[in-house]
C-alpha cells in the first residue's frame, strides 16, 4: 500500500472514532487507527466465510441428500464448536499475543471454509463445519485484545460499533455475492474461492501488526507516549480469576443476554433463505430473495453503528456509562421482541423482512454495548472474558438453528412458532440488561482470588 493511500484511509478511520476531546499536544502520527482497518476487513471475510452456507444450504441439501433436521445440525457443528474454542482462543491472545493467534485463526478457518465443499455426505460435512468452528473461534476477543493495547478508551467503543458495522454489512451481501458466484461455478468451488480471501489477509496483517504498539515503526514519539496508559494491557497473562467471573451476578446475566442475542440473531445467517423459499416459493426469484436475505444483516450494522455514537450523547444526558448501556441493551432488546412478533403476523414479503430488519437493527444496538462491557469487566483479562461471553452467544447459536428444524418437523413446517420462540429470546436479554452491571471492573480483584481457579 502506497503512502497516499495509507494516508487517506487512516485519516477516514480517525473521522469515524475520534471523539474530537485530545491532548493539547499534536499528533504525529495516527498509526493506531491502521488497527481498526485490519479489524474491519477482518470482520468482512469472516462474515462471508461464514454466512456463505446459508445461501448455498438448497444446493448442498440437494446434492448430498440432506434432511432439514440434518442441515440444522451441520449449521449446528459450526457454531458448537466456535463456542467450545473461545474461551480457549481468548486466552491464548491474553497469553501469547494477538499477533500469532490470529494468524493461526484465519489460517485455520480459511481451510477449512475451503474444504467445506470437499464434503462427500452428512457425517464429513458435519466434521469440517466443527472444525471450521474451532478454527474461527478466538477471531472476535483477539481483536477486542488489539483495540485495548492500541486504542485510546473513549476510541474503543466507537471502533468496536465500526467493527460490527462490517461484520453486518459483509455478512449482508454475501448472499447476493453467493448466488452471483454460484451462477458462475459450483457450491463446491465458490467455497474454495472465499477461503482464499483469509490467507492473503492473515499474510498482510502477520506483516504489520505488532502486539505491542511501542514497537511498530510507523508510531511516532507523541503517539507512543499517547498510547502509554495501555502498556498494563501488552503483556501477557496466563492466570485468569475463573472464581471471579463465575460468582460474579453480573458476568453470568452478560453472558445470559448473550445466548439470547445470537440465539435469535442465528436464524438470519441459517434459516432465513429457506424461510423465504418455502414461503414465496418461486414468486421471488433467486436475487430478489437473496437482497431480502440480506436485509437483516444491512440494518443491523446500521445498529452497530447508531450505538457507537447514542453511547456518548446518552452518557451526557445520564452521566452514568453504566445507565447508558442498561438503556441501549434492554431497550434494544425489547424493541427487537415487539418486531420479531410483527413478523410471526404479516405475510406479505416486504412487510416481513422490514419487520425483520427492524429486530436486528435493534438487537445490535446492543452489541457495541456487550462488548465494551466485556472491556470495562475483563481488563487485563480482556481477551478471555469476551471469549467467555461469545462462547455463550454461540451456544445460542448452537440451539436456535437446531430447535428451528425440530419445531418445523412437529408443526407441519409452520414457521410462526420460531418467530414467538426469537421473541421470548428477546425479552429474556432485556431483563438480563436491566439487571446487569457492565462496567465493573471485575480483574481489579484478582490478586484476591485463590490461584486453585487460575489458570
Amino acid at each position: 500500500m502506497n503512502s497516499i493511500y495509507m494516508d487517506n484511509t487512516t485519516e477516514a478511520v480517525h473521522q469515524l472514532i475520534s471523539t474530537g476531546e485530545r491532548a493539547a499536544a499534536p499528533l504525529q502520527t495516527r498509526t493506531r487507527y491502521w488497527v481498526v482497518v485490519f479489524a474491519i476487513t477482518l470482520a468482512i471475510i469472516q462474515y462471508i466465510d461464514r454466512v456463505c452456507i446459508s445461501q448455498a444450504a438448497s444446493d448442498m441439501r440437494r446434492d448430498l441428500t440432506l434432511t432439514k433436521e440434518q442441515m440444522g445440525y451441520v449449521f449446528g457443528a459450526f457454531t458448537l464448536a466456535y463456542a467450545l474454542f473461545e474461551i480457549p482462543g481468548g486466552w491464548l491472545g491474553d497469553r501469547y499475543g494477538s499477533r500469532k493467534v490470529l494468524l493461526r485463526i484465519v489460517c485455520w478457518w480459511s481451510c477449512f471454509t475451503a474444504a467445506t465443499g470437499w464434503a462427500g455426505g452428512f457425517a464429513s460435512l458435519i466434521a469440517v463445519r466443527f472444525l471450521f468452528g474451532a478454527g474461527e473461534a478466538g477471531c472476535f476477543p483477539n481483536i477486542t485484545r488489539a483495540f485495548m493495547t492500541w486504542l485510546l478508551p473513549d476510541e474503543r467503543i466507537r471502533a468496536q460499533s465500526i467493527l460490527w458495522l462490517a461484520a453486518r454489512w459483509g455478512g449482508a451481501v454475501t448472499p447476493l455475492l453467493v448466488v452471483l458466484v454460484l451462477k458462475v461455478v459450483s457450491w463446491r468451488n465458490a467455497f474454495a474461492m472465499f477461503g482464499a480471501l483469509g490467507v492473503v489477509w492473515a499474510v498482510l496483517f502477520y506483516r504489520w501488526f505488532r502486539d505491542d504498539p511501542a514497537k511498530h515503526p510507523k508510531v511516532g514519539a507523541a503517539e507512543r507516549a499517547l498510547l502509554q496508559q495501555n502498556r498494563g494491557f501488552v503483556s501477557g497473562h496466563g492466570n485468569v480469576p475463573w472464581r471471579l467471573f463465575f460468582t460474579s451476578q453480573s458476568a453470568w446475566l452478560i453472558w445470559a443476554q448473550y445466548f439470547c442475542l445470537s440465539f435469535v440473531w442465528y436464524f438470519y445467517v441459517t434459516w432465513l433463505p429457506t424461510y423465504l423459499k418455502d414461503t414465496y416459493g418461486e414468486s421471488l426469484g433467486d436475487v430478489p430473495r437473496a437482497l431480502l436475505a440480506g436485509v437483516p444483516l444491512f440494518c443491523g450494522g446500521f445498529g452497530s453503528l447508531c450505538s457507537g455514537f447514542l453511547t456518548k450523547r446518552i452518557s451526557g444526558l445520564t452521566g452514568s456509562l453504566r445507565q447508558t448501556r442498561r438503556v441501549l441493551g434492554a431497550g434494544g432488546c425489547a424493541c427487537s421482541a415487539l418486531a420479531l412478533l410483527v413478523c410471526a403476523h404479516v405475510k406479505n414479503p416486504i412487510a416481513v423482512m422490514a419487520a425483520m430488519g427492524a429486530a436486528s437493527f435493534f438487537g445490535d444496538v446492543t452489541m457495541p454495548c456487550a462488548w465494551g462491557a466485556c472491556m470495562d469487566m475483563g481488563g487485563r483479562f480482556a481477551g478471555t472474558f469476551s471469549g467467555s461471553m461469545n462462547m455463550m452467544g454461540n451456544l445460542g447459536g448452537f440451539v436456535g438453528p437446531i430447535l428451528v428444524g425440530y419445531v418445523l418437523t412437529m408443526t407441519g413446517q409452520d414457521w410462526t412458532p420460531t418467530f414467538y420462540m426469537s421473541a421470548g429470546a428477546c425479552v429474556l436479554g432485556a431483563i438480563c440488561w436491566v439487571l446487569v452491571d457492565p462496567t465493573t471492573t471485575l480483574d481489579a480483584q484478582a490478586p484476591a482470588v485463590a490461584t486453585a481457579w487460575h489458570i
